[in-house]
């Protein structure tokens, strides 16, 4: 059984006038202790996907099963446990408290956990920042950080609940390239250590950082692959379609 199991899923936006089918029919299977990264030009789809896989989102219409439970249907408060117990998120921009330590930023989630003593809270924050190389930055605020050490707090925060599945989306948007490339080392060591992660980026060079990578165009997961050269070919001819088009557009 895997550990992600999406069968036949819509996702439709309605915008009064005009209806979005922003996901068409997606059907996929993610193992766990699997690293997948989702990639397509903009508006292809991919952060839906990601949104409906971190239970941010419900599908229109389709079966979702994490671990073998069907997740689609539930509602707003049942999701939200789902997120905080077995999923947990990178955000592009850090989303970290301004005026809260790290220590404190990474004890948020541990807040909405009711298997987690209060006394224990801060002790788990500490081991998680320690983990990510922050140990001695427990008390500094996000603007005494750099970004890479944001983006660090933020993992911790996403990790302290042992989240089953790790979700990022754009998680080196932000960042320079020597940064991105420490933080990609850090997700791909998690990942050798059991925990299943996907994310979401534009940079073919991080999704080389994957093992499978999923391809999305309107809607659509039109290449599953683990040979990352062949996902960033098929990518590549798409946006050199859709610049010969508004080329001819604007021509014409």
């Amino acid at each position: 059984m895997a550990l992600i199991e999406l069968r036949n899923l819509h996702k439709v936006y309605d915008l009064g006038e005009v209806k979005v089918e922003a996901l068409k029919g997606v059907s996929i299977d993610i193992a766990e202790g699997e690293f997948v990264a989702l990639i397509g030009p903009s508006g292809s789809g991919k952060s839906t996907l990601m949104n409906t896989i971190g239970c941010l989102d419900r599908p229109t219409s389709g079966s979702y099963r994490l671990a073998g439970d069907e997740v689609a249907g539930l509602d707003a408060e049942q999701l939200a446990q789902v997120r905080n117990r077995r999923i947990g998120f990178i955000f592009q921009n850090f989303n970290l408290l301004a005026r809260t330590s790290a220590v404190e930023n990474v004890e948020v989630p541990l807040l909405y956990n009711p298997n987690v003593p209060r006394g224990e809270r801060r002790d788990k924050a500490v081991a998680m920042l320690e983990r990510v190389g922050l140990g001695d930055r427990l008390d500094h605020g996000p603007n005494q950080l750099s970004g890479g050490q944001q983006q660090r707090v933020a993992i911790a925060r996403a990790l302290v609940n042992d989240p089953a599945i790790l979700l990022c989306d754009e998680p080196t948007g932000n960042l320079d390239t020597r940064t991105s490339r420490e933080i990609m080392a850090l997700f791909q060591q998690l990942n050798e250590h059991g925990l299943t992660v996907i994310l979401v980026t534009h940079d073919l060079d991080v999704a080389r950082r994957a093992k499978r990578a999923l391809v999305l165009i309107d809607g659509k997961v039109v290449c599953d692959t683990t040979n990352i050269s062949e996902a960033g070919a098929i990518l590549q001819r798409r946006t050199l379609a859709d610049d010969t088009e508004t080329a001819m557009t604007e021509v014409s």
